[in-house]
């Protein structure tokens, strides 16, 4: 190793360990720059209780990472002639006397531009957690079971109008992948997603099942006052095991098998893999002056010229906080899996920054 590559490895390090110590970072975390790995490992602990480190291959919650695996499948069936994007998911799925338009497509689903009700609208502050105050989590366990809390609210806007985050729409993805295979969401994804990617450490593992290396979630806790008071489980917080719209658990290592698989040749065909890959519509702007755009799940920011910076996913959940980018210009990539609130966007950010992945951005 050369003493640039130590200094950069030193400045990511340091990176990590500070948000460990100001910010309660754990998890585990992969940076690589111009094709090759620079810097893994892991910090924190994936059972608090018997005081269980997390390791590099530690299984974490993915939250809405999963979104892009949910797309991959659409596009694996695609390619086998089983759905269309522009299939309508009422002329597939029962959804009885609900209002949810029947010009929603399969495509509309993808790219957050179906405009039905979310169960929770988090840009409007709603909070996910809430609905199981009153619900039971624990009795949601497939895809259907989802369906009560956002199917006869009235749609936001028409189909295709405009471009708003929807969790609940992949959740209707994922209906019409169970319909048009006979099999259940965890099923498909595992057939046609985990596997071929050659991501072995990969599932949707239910949180009162008994599954190796699962890194328990830890939310932070406030008291009556509103004042920080530790930390917390994350049991009660969503449903025990996953759905179309987050949930996986996964491994930094298995995310970096995702990616190269959707890139390369033998997973997509050709016109699967360019639209997977490419922004569909505007969503917002980022703090750089730049755009973002959103795809079939997939991210992506531009500089204000135009230039490519960046692409991928991220989710949040109480005690889960998950992101993965790719860095075409300097062939990087990075990975951040947590196990607690931890604020993995600015820690991507500055360690974009530090292994030349972005020297330009000050921020999204």
């Amino acid at each position: 190793m050369s003493e640039s590559d130590e200094e950069v490895e030193s400045a990511l390090s340091a990176i990590i360990d500070r948000h460990e110590r100001e910010d309660g970072f754990w998890g585990a975390f992969v940076v690589e720059a111009r094709g090759r790995k620079i810097l893994s490992g892991a910090r924190g602990h994936a059972h608090l209780g018997f005081r269980i480190l997390n390791r590099p291959d530690t299984r974490f919650d993915t939250a809405s990472v999963t979104k892009i695996f949910t797309a991959a499948a659409v596009f694996r069936l695609i390619d086998r002639g089983l759905v269309s994007l522009d299939d309508r998911v009422r002329d597939i799925v029962d959804l009885g006397d609900s209002p949810i338009p029947r010009e929603v497509t399969l495509g509309h689903c993808l790219t957050h531009t179906s405009g039905i009700a979310d169960d929770a609208d988090e840009e409007a502050g709603e909070s996910y957690e809430e609905i199981w105050r009153e619900r039971p989590c624990y009795r949601v366990r497939s895809t259907r079971d989802l369906l009560p809390q956002f199917v006869m609210k009235e749609p936001l806007f028409a189909p295709g109008q405009r471009c708003r985050y929807n969790n609940c729409a992949f959740v209707l993805a994922g209906l019409v992948l169970e319909v048009k295979t006979g099999m259940t969401y965890h099923e498909i994804v595992e057939c046609e997603v985990f596997a071929p990617a050659g991501m072995t450490r990969t599932g949707f593992f239910a949180k009162d099942g008994i599954e190796p290396d699962l890194a328990e979630g830890y939310a932070k806790a406030r008291n009556e006052d509103g004042h920080p008071a530790g930390l917390r489980k994350n049991i009660y917080a969503y449903p025990p095991v996953g759905s179309p719209d987050a949930g996986a658990y996964t491994t930094v290592d298995d995310l970096r098998h995702f990616f190269g698989a959707i890139e390369g040749p033998d997973y997509l065909s050709p016109a699967s893999r360019r639209q997977i890959l490419s922004p569909v519509i505007h969503y917002s702007e980022i703090k750089t002056g730049g755009e973002r755009r959103v795809g079939y799940a997939l991210e992506h920011d531009f500089d204000p010229s135009g230039r490519l910076l960046r692409y991928g996913k991220d989710g949040v959940n109480p005690g889960a906080a998950a992101i993965a980018m790719r860095y075409p210009a300097g062939d990087g990539f990075i990975a951040l899996l947590a196990n607690t609130d931890a604020d993995v966007w600015t820690m991507c950010r500055e360690l974009a920054r530090a292994a030349g992945l972005d020297p330009a951005r000050s921020g999204s």
